[in-house]
């Protein structure tokens, strides 16, 4: 039974389809697995299983009806605490939003619509305001690829990533602002996708910053992630930002070939990584050569900037949004996290303009370089996780700070909107997981999703289970 908490999202539609399992089973064991492990792991603020358990079985009602049924039919899927779930409340993470919501978030009804079963709400760094994944309120999340040291689930969508390489979940939904899907995707060992900027609608997603906030899945494959996207991608009235551009179909693209696609490693990233990152990574890079891709070094020089214009974007939208609330529960909050809120007020006008107008500068470099390449590779951090105490983090033979390097990678393309997947792609000595990240043309995150498979295909990394999740 518990076998069915370790296979792929695609596996298990597949099976509940050729009744070769019911969703009834598959719901259940993951709730047995749920209440072994997440006591430990925290993965989970809120478990349906009685609202699951129901959905299960109307969905085996369906299959043994004859019904049609949907891509993602059975499949149970856990949300991070910014979707709402009506009747349900969207806390944020935080220990004072306690209203329970009037009306499905949009991804969360087209989960619904496509068969999948809401298993719960997961943790997350407080109103997705942090790298690290840590949450004081609730118990930060374990990352499950060290038993004994409590490192970084990565943040800020922590309890996505662990849900899913625990076996707790085959599927998670996060949120990105600055790598809040790929930040837990590298530390946790599975596959994030971030779409391009207005491809999934974020209708009822707690904001952090309205013009960087990307919404996207969690998955142990890159075939999982296209299943999902094929789900709740596309154009909602709902969401302003939702872009009208045509929904491809990422499914039947993933067998197609790697050889003649042109891939730009941005050996500046690599040569800033720390050795036990550089190497898996360009490992990864000749795979993809053998595979039959054109691999070549391609730079991004205005790069350096993505920090600054990304601090002068997200205070001042942060602020806007929990200003009400800082004057009436300022003290709920955790500390570093209000510290972050508050740094918003001071940042002016002038500098949030500026910080717009960096954007479309980086912005346009990157499609500059994607105009002679059809992906950018590189890592998706330049660290292994840390343990959950760091403040600081030694690359080869510098120190950062924790929070500056888990984003040094990831927020650039916030700010250019482009689509991006994380795929594990090799371990540290200490048997932490090491990953790269994809980066397409806009709307086409069928190349990076085809390329990722491939990948996958070709190795094993994304198959190995963690210590802390037997």
């Amino acid at each position: 039974m518990s076998d069915l908490c370790w296979e792929r999202a695609t596996d298990l539609a597949r099976a509940v389809a050729e009744r070769v399992v019911s969703p009834v089973e598959v719901v259940e064991a993951h709730l047995k697995r749920i209440d072994l492990l997440d006591g430990r792991l925290r993965a989970y603020l809120a478990v349906f299983a009685d609202e699951a358990l129901e959905a299960a079985r109307r969905a085996e009602a369906a299959v043994m009806a004859g019904d049609p049924l949907g891509i993602l039919h059975g499949v149970p899927v856990g949300v991070k605490d910014l979707f709402a779930v009506v009747g349900r409340p969207t806390t944020g993470g935080s220990r004072f939003l306690t209203a329970p919501a009037e009306d499905d978030s949009t991804v969360v009804t087209r989960l619904r619509q496509a068969g999948a079963i809401i298993l719960g709400k997961l943790n997350l760094h407080e109103f997705a305001y942090g790298p690290e994944g840590i949450n004081i309120h609730h118990g930060t999340s374990w990352n499950p690829w060290d038993a004994t040291r409590h490192r970084m689930p990565g943040g800020s969508s922590s309890g996505s990533g662990v849900a899913v390489t625990a076996g707790l979940a085959p599927v998670g939904m996060g949120s990105d602002t600055g790598g809040s899907i790929r930040i837990p995707a590298a530390c946790c060992g599975t596959v994030g996708l971030k779409p391009t900027y207005g491809r999934v609608s974020r209708a009822g997603v707690l904001p952090l910053s309205w013009s960087l906030d990307h919404v996207g899945p969690l998955t142990r494959s890159a075939a999982d992630a296209a299943l999902v996207l094929a789900a709740i991608a596309g154009h909602d009235p709902r969401d302003p930002a939702s872009s009208h551009a045509p929904v491809a179909d990422y499914i039947s693209g993933l067998g197609g070939p790697v050889a003649g696609l042109r891939i730009g490693l941005l050996r500046d990233y690599v040569e800033r990584a720390d050795p036990a990152v550089r190497e898996p990574v360009l490992a990864a890079a000749r795979t993809l050569a053998e595979l039959g891709g054109a691999v070549r070094d391609v730079a991004l020089p205005l790069a350096r900037f993505a920090g600054p214009a990304s601090l002068a974007i997200v205070g001042p939208e942060a602020m806007a949004l929990h200003e009400p609330w800082l004057r009436s529960h300022a003290g709920d909050y955790a500390p570093d996290v209000r510290q972050r809120l508050v740094a918003g007020r001071f940042v002016a006008a002038t500098d949030y303009v500026q910080g717009q107008r960096a954007r479309g500068r980086l912005r346009d470099e990157v499609n500059d370089v994607l105009g002679r390449v059809d992906c950018l590779l590189a890592p998706t951090l330049p660290i292994v996780p840390p343990p959950v105490t760091a403040t600081e983090v030694t690359i080869g033979d510098r120190r950062e700070p924790a929070r500056g390097a888990l984003t040094s990678f990831t927020r650039l393309f916030n700010l250019t909107g482009h689509p991006v997947v994380a795929v594990p792609c090799g371990f540290s000595a200490e048997g932490l997981p090491v990953s790269l990240q994809l980066v397409g043309r806009p709307f086409d995150e069928a190349t990076i999703l085809r390329l990722a498979q491939a990948y996958q295909d070709a190795t094993a990394w994304h198959r190995r289970r963690p210590p802390a999740a037997p």
